[in-house]
């Protein structure tokens, strides 16, 4: 803490600016420390306290601009993007998406204070096309209440920090190695937890090829759509035939879907894992025949398998399953390939 305090003091609000810029940016430099050292140095007198909240702010503000930017031009690919080099791929983009949907511009204010979805807030705000405006009220708001509440916490607490600092500076090197030492058990922890649970959806997968000959043959397959409906109006289009389940019921669901066919799943999420659980789940329901489709519905649309648009087919849901009619939505890539037996 000693040598923070001091390198916070010799370097300024330069170095608190280019440090909220860059932990928004999604890279692992924590900001708190930071925060709460620039707090405590303003009780010392040694910094302002109003300068500091204002580079901090600034700089999570010229981050979130940017990631609300790349959104609107870029669609979910930059949220798929950036929940891959996150420590849990598997599940940010569509917490991500259940805390937007849930609170709407309301979670900006409070995205910075959640693992994961402090730099995930706003690139999504930008594929909702949030306007301009109130993704730069609710982010200032954030940002604001971020920044103050770390700082304030410093400032009043800096007489305290100011001898864990003293202490810290005695214990010297010792400090650092328990510290480093305490970071990389986190990470391998969380690497091995990561392992573990990708080996318990190691399932049958089908590939996008695999998937198209079936149709194409005129087999009778269920494709179904696992993404969030977030995900859905970011990009609106599926696969020829596909309905939509919501992956927290398909359980209670699986004894309306067929045992006598194929049923293909597809997510939005990196290693296909919503799929991935769905199909193990249904297997524990008796179902057999379910397979994740292998890149999900971006891997089918970089083949130039065709597709059809949500505002052409409507969305399916497991209701229509019974309705034993071919898709007339319009196919975009080709107008020949059949849509899924049972399917209306």
């Amino acid at each position: 803490m000693n040598e923070i305090l001091q390198f916070v003091s010799r370097h300024g609000y330069v170095v608190i600016l280019v440090w909220a810029f860059a932990e928004q940016a999604g890279m692992p430099v924590p900001a708190l420390p930071l925060l709460l050292c620039a707090g405590a140095l303003a009780g010392m007198g040694r910094m302002n306290l109003f300068a500091a909240a204002s580079v901090a702010v600034l700089g999570a503000l010229a981050s979130d601009g940017l990631w609300y930017t790349l959104g609107r031009r870029r669609g979910i690919r930059v949220l798929k993007m950036l929940c891959r080099i996150s420590l849990e791929p598997d599940s940010c983009v569509r917490n991500t998406q259940g805390v937007f949907a849930r609170y709407g511009a309301r979670s900006l204010m409070v995205a910075k204070f959640v693992p994961g979805l402090g730099a995930a807030a706003p690139p999504l705000a930008g594929v909702v096309r949030m306007p301009l405006h109130r993704f730069i009220l609710f982010d200032f708001l954030g940002a604001s209440l971020w920044a103050w509440t770390y700082l304030s916490i410093g400032y009043i607490f800096s007489d305290q920090l100011e001898d864990v600092a003293m202490r810290g500076g005695r214990i010297g090197g010792t400090l650092l190695v328990l510290i480093a030492s305490a970071c990389a058990a986190f990470l391998i922890w969380k690497f091995a937890r990561r392992q573990r649970f990708l080996r318990s959806l190691r399932l049958d997968r089908i590939t996008p090829e695999e998937l198209r000959t079936k149709m194409d043959q005129g087999e009778q397959v269920v494709v179904v759509d696992l993404r969030h409906p977030m995900s859905i109006e970011a990009d609106p289009e599926l696969i020829p035939g596909a309905i939509w389940i919501d992956p927290e019921t398909i359980g209670a669901h699986s004894s309306e879907l067929p045992r006598d066919r194929d049923i293909i799943l597809y997510c939005a999420c990196p290693t296909e894992a919503t799929s991935a659980r769905a199909a193990l789940l249904l297997k524990n329901h008796g179902i057999q025949r379910v397979r994740p489709l292998v890149g999900g519905l971006d891997s089918w649309r970089e083949l130039g398998y065709p597709i059809v648009t949500v505002e052409d087919s409507g969305l399916r849901t497991l209701a229509t399953l019974a309705a034993v009619a071919a898709p007339s939505a319009t196919v975009r890539g080709s107008s020949t390939c059949p849509g899924p037996s049972g399917t209306k």
